[in-house]
């Protein structure tokens, strides 16, 4: 699990404590994510070291060379994900701001493309974006065009596939 923990933040002063922004769904999936590699991956990986040791010579093993090497992705995946959830700070859907609701980090966001086709995006950082759970990142393109703007605002985005308008319908 790579992540960037940048998030767009590159401007922290001396003293000040990283804030990652997670909403409370992707809290609790890096909770449980990082439960599950303490309470049962690391044990698994140990397990496989140990077998690997069991089978003989560990100096000409790949299986013990590859237990090794999971073991180095596991607790390095626990470490990200411990700095993660120390420095995560909740997301609330922000309540309206003058009158109207925008588009904001935690906010879902239904748009309609100028094709007619209908989509749903909820705007989270860049550690907890995954875009086949509709989760977009507020650094992507569209992320960065839809932040900010209001029901009824269009939008142009320029993709890999071409320029794509969005008129949003529905903010949550």
């Amino acid at each position: 699990m790579a992540t960037n923990t940048s998030h767009g933040q590159n401007s922290m002063r001396p003293g000040e404590v990283e804030k990652i922004p997670l909403t409370p769904e992707g809290f609790e999936e890096k909770k449980a994510r990082y439960h599950y590699l303490i309470t049962e991956r690391r044990q698994q990986v140990a397990d496989y070291i140990h077998e690997a040791k069991e089978a003989g010579d560990i100096s000409e093993s790949s299986a013990y060379e590859d237990a090794k090497n999971l073991q180095a992705m596991v607790e390095g995946e626990i470490q990200e994900l411990q700095h993660l959830l120390e420095h995560a700070t909740i997301l609330q859907v922000p309540d309206e701001a003058e009158g109207q609701r925008t588009a904001r980090l935690g906010t879902t966001v239904e748009v309609e493309t100028d094709r007619g086709t209908s989509r749903t995006f909820t705007l989270v950082s860049t550690v907890e974006a995954n875009s086949t759970n509709g989760k977009l990142s507020d650094q992507s393109p569209v992320g960065k065009a839809l932040l900010g703007h209001a029901v009824g605002d269009t939008v142009e985005v320029t993709t890999p596939g071409g320029t794509v308008t969005y008129t949003i319908r529905v903010i949550r």
